[in-house]
């Protein structure tokens, strides 16, 4: 095994979720195909094709799903998006309406800062340390 491939994000939107994934956090749409049951096949990945974990956008169905949606990790940090560069990364994004829950801080293993996506899963912008 060489590395985990994609990871389930439960949403309320295909579209509105695509949107958010692709415009305001810059990944690329991977694939969107329609599903016999009404579902769709939603795949967005960051950075180059193939060397990231793409996510999986799944329309949340029935009640129990719906009520996890934002809330997938018990409101931990579930999520790593590394960049090269954190300034350019972290300003592109607030342009973007992306909502930062505290101010970049330098830690020893690099500069981070918690944001949280358009569901309100929280997640870590950071670049590390060489």
């Amino acid at each position: 095994m060489r590395r985990i491939a994609l990871v389930t994000l439960v949403v309320d939107d295909y579209d509105e979720a695509i949107r958010f994934y692709t415009e305001a956090l810059g990944f690329r749409l991977v694939e969107d195909t329609a599903r016999p049951d009404g579902s769709r096949w939603v795949v967005v990945e960051p950075g180059t094709e193939g060397y990231g974990t793409g996510l999986l956008l799944a329309r949340a169905k029935g009640g129990t799903q719906r009520g996890r949606i934002g809330d997938q990790t018990g409101g931990r940090v579930g999520f790593f998006l590394h960049t090269d560069d954190f300034a350019r990364d972290h300003a592109r994004m607030r342009a973007m309406g992306v909502r930062f829950l505290e101010e970049p801080r330098h830690e020893p293993y690099g500069t981070v800062a918690v944001f949280q996506d358009l569901y309100g899963n929280r997640w870590d912008l950071l670049m590390l340390r060489p």
